[in-house]
């Protein structure tokens, strides 16, 4: 089980949202690069990067800051928010990272995500944010009226490297992942499947690694390490247990 301790990044500093509300915002003192460092140094080999102005904007906002952790630590990353474009992908992928991750532009024009997942082989994950089993888009303001599930089936062919499965109402709420609607997602995708969304606490972690589903990947802690209800050090035991 994969461990991906999270940064999102918003001018230039850590944030965390609850329910992916920008209205409703933390921000940490800590730099992304030295947040990276943190993890770097407690044995995590994998990270989880949301661009939120990239979010908002539609733009590599924050490719810099991305480059300069890439640079400096050995860490597989994974990054997403925003990315709309073609020539977005390519900027990160260029920059070292491990994946990129594709979310509203792709579920609203899946010849885009079918093209990325073409030109950028094991490199594209795709990211399904959900609310009551229906998918949301464009910062979880938008709530389309299909079926996850049902999306994913239309898509599972098309070569994604790596599924994100986000439960909104869940999401910077530390009340614990949606586990059940992830084992079912994982029984259906073809590509490796990744918890997200409201980890509390260490015993939430050890709950993943007992779902023993094979398809599920790992899991991202994000809230809960900035806040202190999870230390790196409990963490990162559980990196080799």
């Amino acid at each position: 089980m994969k461990i991906f301790p999270a940064i999102d990044i918003k001018d230039k500093k850590c944030v965390r949202l609850v329910k992916g509300d920008f209205n409703n915002k933390t921000e940490y003192e800590i730099s992304p690069i030295d947040q990276a460092g943190k993890y770097k140094d407690h044995g995590f080999k994998n990270l989880h990067i949301v661009d939120l102005d990239g979010a908002l904007t539609g733009n590599t906002v924050n490719l810099d800051i991305i480059k300069e952790i890439v640079g400096k630590y050995d860490l597989k990353i994974e990054v997403g928010g925003g990315v709309r474009f073609i020539d977005s992908i390519k900027k990160y992928i260029d920059s070292g990272v491990e994946k990129v991750i594709l979310g509203s532009a792709a579920i609203k024009n899946i010849e885009f995500l079918k093209e990325a997942c073409t030109k950028f082989k094991n490199k594209i994950a795709l990211g399904l944010d959900a609310k009551d089993g229906n998918l949301s888009v464009s910062g979880w303001k938008e709530n389309l009226n299909i079926k996850t599930l049902d999306f994913l089936k239309e898509v599972n062919d098309f070569g994604v490297s790596r599924l994100i499965y986000t439960d909104i109402n869940k999401d910077g709420t530390k009340a614990s992942p949606n586990f059940n609607a992830t084992v079912k997602i994982a029984e259906i995708s073809k590509c490796p499947v990744i918890i997200s969304g409201g980890v509390s606490s260490i015993k939430d972690i050890k709950i993943a690694k007992e779902l023993n589903n094979k398809n599920i990947e790992g899991i991202i802690v994000g809230k809960a390490i900035f806040d202190g209800d999870i230390k790196l050090d409990e963490l990162a035991k559980e990196l080799d247990a």
